[in-house]
This record gives structure tokens, C-alpha cells and sequence, in this order.
């Protein structure tokens, strides 16, 4: 048990003006966090205790999935990184260092690179796979805003695990197994978590999902069919492509001026057309290589998507120069008569009479037909999902929330154990590349999701099982020795019972120490007083209830414990 007249415990009744979210004010203000910087966060006791219970049900759940725990060094030889080729894509969101030696390292900011290095040297037959290793380790990225807390910050505490299997089918075990111990993680932290079809992002591979904790601070957009259940990414959501509302042709195409009309919104009023008639061109760049994107006027390009299309290439958006050299004057290009690839999204795929950019300052193409006039290579799903747009699955509208991410499983595929040489001999001896899963839990951003969803105006709902203490015993009167002689009975027999206990001892109003048994989330308050004694025994309300109940102290631990149940 813990006493507050022995804990390192500030409670604090404004939250610091730079917490911006819910979850990160309550932290702050029930003494469970301090920041040192930007994005670095020291845990107060209260803060630890919730963590580490947090990280011991990931361990017991990881180990019953037959996962076995590593720790690998955060500072990393640049050559791992090298040889991944991800020193050069990883960007400045990776923290370099030099050593004496002028030696360059790395501060980890996943952990791909090292797992399947390790894998290359102690794995060599079959009979050793399936693998899945893991580890609870701190992960350093050089956010370029770090905020919300421990939702976003410079240093976070991840558990990642590796799978390592001989072939696709042997992953897709590996994969399900994981996945399922993510669902009971969520489930046993408390935490409403939905797992989402995903992108793979700089990780790779070709199959991932997240698990999101719906928020109104959450980051992501997460597309979700409330009729069949199906929920994704907007980065990866899919939809039900209508056909094209202009698919017949309205005879040869014809320039019109357009001056000074640049965005497809203004050429569509300008021309006094609906904007989805009008087609978005723009160009990007594939590895280096320039290619022209389509899509209808009203929507953006998903270069997510457009990445996948073609084979994992690196895209980022073409300058101007470079889209004049290629295409003409930014605002004003299309595919009429150009000699680039050209791909566009599905919506476009009967599309007959649109209008398109000249590839000439002021001036647009109207009546287009692009399967008569450009040259399509392919058409894709391009464009970025929105709300109101039909389920892939089930066809009816979809609905836009936001999601913070707690954890993420990837398919890898043979990415990385292909550039590391990570392969096993077969039963007759020949050599194959293992196949590998990839799968994170951000422990510490799980900790302050659990608090953004459980809470109310009063602070904090912890629930039982990751709460740094399951009762809070009030002593109201802590210089009466028959009430704190019964509140430490109270104490030692509830402790014996494996429940955590901590003493609010404190010389203080009871309104203070009520306030801050609420803020601080006990899920279960109990009341040691002179006046509670008189009326029968101690005073018990669980922190989701308002009311509260006098039980008799023989009678506590059997109440305690069934509340806890």
C-alpha cells in the first residue's frame, strides 16, 4: 500500500495551457506526468504503475501466443539501416549521432533492421521456424510537432514483435495469432479498440491493420460502415465506384479560354459545369520518374494508393519546373497529347465528355473523351475515400470519424529478409527466404488512450485492471487512532487479497480529497470517517457511480473483491 503522506503526488487543479487534449490535461493534473521538453515526458509514480501493469498484460498475452521476449539496443550501427536502404528514406524523423570514432548511429525508431539481422544469424533450418519474437523498448522519432502528451512525442515506449515463418501460408498463422492477442490486449487494458484495414507507410509490405481508438482528438480519418462493420484508414479505405454521369460524347473536343482559372473548383464555375465534370491532373514523381495522376475534379489523389499501383515506387509531387518540362503551366495540364504515363482513377473510366487542362496557359480542353483523346495506361482506385461514398462491402454510405492508432500489424512479405539474406535451409536442404510479420503496440500512447477514453467531468476512469491503484481509502479523520487503526486493517487485508491499495492520509478537507480521488481515477473509493463508523462501517462507491453504499468491515474484502470482479 501507499500513503500520500509518503508519495511523490501533486495534484494540480489547472491543467498547463500547451495540454491541448483530454487525456493529456488529466495526466498532468493527477500528478501522473511532468514534461522535461517537447514531446519527453517524465511518469510520476502514479504514472509508472499504470504503465507497467499496461506492458504486463501486452508480455502475458504476447507469451501465450507463443511469442518470446528479446531487448535489443535503441543505439543502432547506421549499417543496419544502410542495408535496408532505409537510412536514406527514413528522413529527418530519425535521429542521427556520430560516436567518437565519427562513427554514425542510430537512436531506433522501429526496430525491422535489427530483428531480421538477428534472425539471419540464429535461424538456418526449417525446424526452427515458425519464430515470433519480441520486445518492450523505448522508440525515438524527431516528430516535427510532437504534442497530445504521450500520444505524439520524441520518446515512446513501443512493444514490437517479429514473425519469421518458411512461406505466405506460415505467415498468415503467424498474422492471425498476433492479431487475436491484439484483440484481447485491447479488451483487457479496457480500451474499445477497432481494428481498420491500414497502408503499410514506410514499414512495407502488403497487408496491415490498425487498431484505433475512436476520439474526437484522433489523428487518422477512419472511413466506417456502420451497416456491414467494415472500418479503414482513409489512406486505404476503398468505395463502390459509380459510373461515369458523363460517358457520352458530346463530338470533338474543342480549347476554350479560361484565364486566370487555375483550380478545378474555378473552371467549373467559370465554365458553368458541376466540378467532378472537370478532370484534376497532376504530376509526381516515381522513383525520379514523372507520371501524370487523374482523378475527378472533386476529389484528391491518394498517393498512397497511387505507391501501391506501382509497386511500392517512392512518389512525392513533381516541381514546376519540372511539370512544365513534361506536361505545361501548373493549372492548366492534361493528358491530351502528352508523353508520360498516364493513370487514372476509376470513376473515369467511361468518362466521354469532360474538360482537362490544354497544357497551355489559360486554356482548357472541353468535351474530352479519354478513352478517344489520352492515353490511359490503367485505371486505378486513385482517390481519397470520403464520407457518403458507398461501402465496399455492403454498398451503403460510409461515415467519417476520427482514430487515434494504439497498434499495428503488417504482413512484411520477404522485404526486408531479402535485403538482410535472412534465409533457412528446407527439408531437402535447398535455401529459402523466410516470410515475415510485423506487429507494434504503442504501450505508452495505450496508457493515455485509455484515459481519452475513460473519463468524465470529474477526471479520470481508471479501469481495475491498469490502474495504479484499485481503491482509494479515505481517511477522513487521521487523527482519530480507531479510524486509522480499521483503514489499516482495511489496507493490509485488501493487499492480502491482491488488491493495491493507496491511504489518502492527508490533514485535508473532505471535499479535497474527494475531488482528487476522482481526479485521479480509483476505480473503486472507499471512506474511512468517524461519522461513516457511526452510521454501520465504511463508506464504498465505485468511481462510475454516484451513489455509495455503508458496508460493515467485516464484510469489506468480499465487497472490495466483488466490485473488482
Amino acid at each position: 500500500m501507499m500513503r500520500w503522506s509518503q508519495a511523490l503526488l501533486n495534484t494540480l487543479r489547472e491543467a498547463p495551457q500547451d495540454a491541448e487534449i483530454i487525456s493529456h490535461k488529466l495526466m498532468i493534473r493527477a500528478g501522473m506526468l511532468r514534461k522535461m521538453g517537447g514531446g519527453l515526458y517524465t511518469y510520476m509514480p502514479l504514472g509508472i504503475r499504470a504503465l507497467r501493469k499496461v506492458e504486463a498484460i501486452v508480455r502475458e498475452e504476447m507469451e501465450k501466443a507463443g511469442a518470446q521476449e528479446t531487448l535489443f539496443p535503441i543505439l543502432q550501427p547506421a549499417e543496419l539501416w544502410k542495408q535496408s536502404g532505409r537510412w536514406e528514406t527514413m528522413g529527418p524523423g530519425m535521429f542521427r549521432l556520430k560516436d567518437r570514432k565519427d562513427a554514425w548511429y542510430v537512436l531506433a525508431p522501429t526496430a525491422e533492421e535489427a530483428f531480421t539481422a538477428l534472425a539471419k544469424n540464429e535461424i538456418s533450418s526449417y525446424r526452427q521456424l515458425p519464430c515470433i519474437i519480441y520486445q518492450m523498448q523505448d522508440k525515438f522519432r524527431d516528430e516535427i510537432r510532437p504534442r497530445f502528451g504521450l500520444i505524439r512525442g520524441k520518446e515512446f515506449l513501443m512493444k514490437d514483435a517479429y514473425s519469421f515463418d518458411a512461406d505466405e501460408a506460415g505467415a498468415d498463422i503467424s498474422y492471425r495469432k498476433m492479431y487475436d492477442a491484439y484483440v484481447r490486449i485491447f479488451q483487457r487494458v479496457g480500451l474499445q479498440a477497432t481494428p481498420v484495414e491500414a497502408d503499410t507507410g514506410d514499414i512495407g509490405g502488403n497487408f496491415s491493420h490498425e487498431f484505433m481508438v475512436f476520439a474526437s482528438s484522433g489523428e487518422d480519418g477512419i472511413l466506417n460502415c456502420e451497416a456491414c462493420g467494415y472500418a479503414a484508414n482513409q489512406e486505404r479505405a476503398e468505395r463502390v465506384v459509380a459510373a461515369s454521369p458523363y460517358a457520352v460524347e458530346a463530338g470533338a473536343f474543342e480549347m476554350v479560354a479560361t484565364p486566370e482559372q487555375h483550380a478545378c473548383e474555378d473552371v467549373a464555375k467559370f465554365l458553368g459545369v458541376p466540378q467532378n465534370q472537370v478532370v484534376k491532373s497532376l504530376v509526381v514523381l516515381a522513383d525520379q520518374k514523372p507520371v501524370m495522376v487523374l482523378v475527378p475534379g472533386d476529389r484528391e489523389v491518394n498517393l498512397l494508393k497511387l505507391r501501391r499501383v506501382l509497386g511500392g515506387a517512392k512518389i512525392e509531387e513533381a516541381d514546376e519546373a519540372t511539370v512544365l518540362s513534361v506536361a505545361g503551366p501548373c493549372g492548366s495540364i492534361g493528358p491530351v497529347g502528352v508523353e508520360l504515363p498516364v493513370y487514372a482513377d476509376r470513376a473515369l473510366k467511361e468518362a466521354a465528355d469532360v474538360i482537362v487542362g490544354a497544357n497551355k496557359e489559360g486554356f482548357h480542353l472541353r468535351h474530352v473523351s479519354l478513352a478517344r483523346d489520352a492515353k490511359i495506361l490503367a485505371y486505378e482506385d486513385l482517390v481519397i475515400v470520403a464520407e457518403h461514398d458507398a461501402c465496399p462491402k455492403c454498398g451503403k454510405p460510409l461515415a467519417i470519424r476520427r482514430g487515434t492508432e494504439v497498434g499495428q500489424c503488417f504482413k512484411l512479405g520477404t522485404k526486408y529478409s531479402e535485403a538482410f539474406g535472412a534465409s533457412y535451409l528446407d527439408e531437402t536442404g535447398a535455401p529459402r527466404i523466410m516470410t515475415m510479420g510485423c506487429y507494434g503496440i504503442g504501450v505508452s500512447r495505450t496508457l493515455q488512450a485509455i484515459v481519452e477514453q475513460s473519463n468524465d467531468e470529474n477526471g479520470i476512469i481508471w479501469p481495475a485492471a491498469v490502474a495504479p491503484y484499485q481503491v482509494g481509502l479515505l481517511v477522513l479523520d487521521p487523527d482519530n487512532p480507531d479510524v486509522v487503526a480499521k483503514a489499516d486493517a482495511l489496507a493490509e487485508a485488501l493487499e492480502a487479497n491482491g488488491v493495491d491499495v493507496f491511504i489518502d492520509d492527508r490533514s485535508e478537507r473532505p471535499g479535497v480529497k474527494f475531488k482528487d480521488a476522482d481526479l485521479i481515477g480509483f476505480p473503486i473509493r472507499v471512506v474511512a470517517g468517524a461519522k461513516g463508523f457511526a452510521k454501520g462501517g465504511f463508506e464504498v462507491r465505485r468511481r462510475t457511480e454516484k451513489d455509495s453504499a455503508i458496508v460493515p468491515p467485516e464484510k469489506m474484502v468480499e465487497t472490495i473483491l466483488s466490485l473488482l470482479a
